[in-house]
């Protein structure tokens, strides 16, 4: 086995697979090599200094595109199990078999509370899976994204055909920009704001502190709700406490739910809740009957609410934020 040692920053990461084992280093900035590969089976395990001491790993059936953007690492690969994956700087964004869930959720919970949502913006989301499930709703009339990455969406509508279909929508607006500089002259404009975004490290760092979400406050209208991605329940309850702490500072009703997905870490992400009203968004104002939203996978009345209940343990940390 090898030793590599860069810069004093060191990580040693065992992977069983197979009854084989291998052994490697890595340095905290570089997330992704080819060299994770496990002798004559490759397999990509996903690392990061978000989730020390722990893994997950799919087996990889095709490389079908890697680079380098100006901002991250792109990689898509066909797996055995879950289809296509999209992988930005080591990390798993999306999987086919199980992107419904998260799509779904952080859509249509907060489209059920909004009463006639017609302007929607989505930050991040590059992938389109956002967009697809707003183009559901005819009600909405406008729907912009703000995505920093061009690539993101450049690679999803070549390998992820059924993901990023909304992006076809003549009510689909892109921007490609830093979305905390898009929202600084921003006022009274959307009714739900859907923040997609990666983990706060990288390209993502300035969606997760209290200026953005003062930006994200001052830019829905006076009944506006906003979602945002809120990391996983059993790793990062720092994270989570900070982001609802940035948020009970400026709106009425700030909630947390989680969301099952095994592809993410721990099995499971969690959605920051956000209301300008005191009703919350524990509670669909609608049920989604109509033919758009036969094909859903995931959401559903019942479930809007479930997701609201959390375990002991997070209860007893957000408590008294």
């Amino acid at each position: 086995m090898d030793r590599l040692i860069s810069n004093n920053k060191l990580k040693l990461s065992v992977v069983l697979l197979g009854g084989l084992c291998s052994l490697a280093y890595y340095h905290l900035k570089n997330k992704f090599h080819l060299s994770q590969f496990c002798f004559s089976k490759k397999w990509f395990s996903e690392y990061s200094i978000m989730w020390p001491g722990q893994a997950f790993s799919l087996e990889i059936k095709k490389i079908l595109y890697e680079t380098k953007s100006k901002f991250q690492n792109v990689l898509v690969f066909e797996s055995t199990t879950y289809g296509k994956v999209l992988v930005l700087d080591g990390v798993i964004q999306l999987t086919e078999k199980d992107e419904f869930a998260y799509h779904e959720m952080m859509t249509h919970v907060p489209m059920t509370v909004s009463k006639e949502p017609k302007n929607v913006l989505v930050v991040g989301g590059g992938d389109g899976g956002i967009i697809r499930e707003l183009c559901k709703y005819k009600s909405v009339e406008n729907i912009d994204i703000c995505e920093i990455d061009e690539t993101v969406i450049e690679v999803s509508k070549i390998y992820f055909k059924n993901i990023s279909c909304g992006y076809e929508d003549k009510r689909v607006n892109v921007f490609i920009e830093d979305a905390s500089k898009f929202l600084e002259n921003v006022t009274n404009t959307y009714d739900v704001i859907i923040v997609d975004s990666s983990d706060p490290i990288g390209p993502a760092e300035s969606l997760f502190n209290q200026n953005f979400y003062e930006k994200i406050h001052n830019a829905l209208k006076p009944n506006g709700y906003c979602v945002s991605q809120c990391e996983s329940l059993w790793i990062h309850v720092g994270t989570i406490k900070n982001m609802i702490g940035y948020a009970k500072k400026l709106f009425k009703k700030v909630e947390y739910a989680n969301i099952s997905i095994p592809t993410y870490p721990c099995g499971c992400i969690g959605i920051l809740c956000c209301s300008k009203t005191d009703s919350g968004l524990t509670k669909p104002n609608k049920k989604l009957e109509s033919k758009e939203f036969a094909d859903l996978k995931y959401y559903n009345y019942e479930n809007h609410s479930a997701a609201f209940k959390l375990p002991a343990f997070l209860l007893k940390e957000i408590e008294n934020i």
